[in-house]
């Protein structure tokens, strides 16, 4: 887990412009804007790299350094907690849905690492392979199209043995008092109805749930 001194120079990193460009830094100048001496400016970009946050470029009385996209995602979790804290109060929301029988599809991508990985990092836990298929209810319809888009945490693409995988948008949930996540492909044609859940567990096991019967999703925003 990041800890809040890299978390701040990342943050300083982003300000200055590295999230889109390379931007220029040497340890003595980020130490007198953060405050801190060159030496641990140094350590925390030693870091940041090592943790693989930032790329960096050594050249001359410094370095070229860019946030990767992992250190993006870091600052958005990061970004999604604060306004959840700060943005507005927090909201209960439940979404009642009926079981469904998917493609089967989710039992490959829950176990792909670099999928596992992320959802660990944003969810607290590595995600049973398989989800749940839950048909919404029309209210539940209703109440899923007033979520935004900051509501939701950002699971990214990734390219794997000549292949693309999908941006993923995640939204943590519980079922009873099972921690949950919905997911839903970043460029997706589900309908609305529709949603899938991960858990650490297999749900339909856990729970003994089978088709039509209804589950409730409880989310506080």
């Amino acid at each position: 887990m990041t800890g809040p001194e890299d978390l701040e120079c990342l943050k300083h990193i982003a300000l200055r412009g590295g999230l889109h460009d390379p931007v220029f830094l040497n340890s003595q100048g980020l130490g007198c804007e953060l405050g801190i001496s060159p030496q641990t400016a140094s350590r925390r970009l030693k870091s940041l790299e090592q943790q693989e946050l930032i790329k960096r470029t050594i050249i001359a009385d410094g370095q070229q350094i860019t946030i990767s996209e992992e250190g993006e995602s870091v600052l958005r979790k990061e970004y999604c907690d604060y306004y959840r804290l700060f943005g507005r109060k927090e909201t209960q929301y439940q979404f009642p849905g009926t079981v469904e029988s998917g493609l089967g599809e989710g039992a490959y991508y829950m176990s792909i690492r670099q999928y596992v990985h992320q959802f660990e990092k944003i969810l607290g836990f590595a995600p049973y392979p398989g989800t749940l298929n839950l048909r919404l209810s029309p209210v539940a319809i209703q109440r899923r199209k007033k979520l935004t888009i900051a509501d939701w945490l950002v699971v990214d693409g990734f390219e794997s043995e000549g292949r693309t995988f999908g941006q993923v948008r995640c939204l943590p949930c519980l079922i009873g008092n099972i921690p949950c996540g919905i997911v839903v492909p970043g460029r997706s044609h589900y309908p609305d109805a529709l949603v899938e859940v991960v858990a650490p567990v297999g749900l339909r096991r856990e729970l003994n749930l089978k088709d039509g019967d209804e589950v409730m999703i409880e989310v506080s925003l």
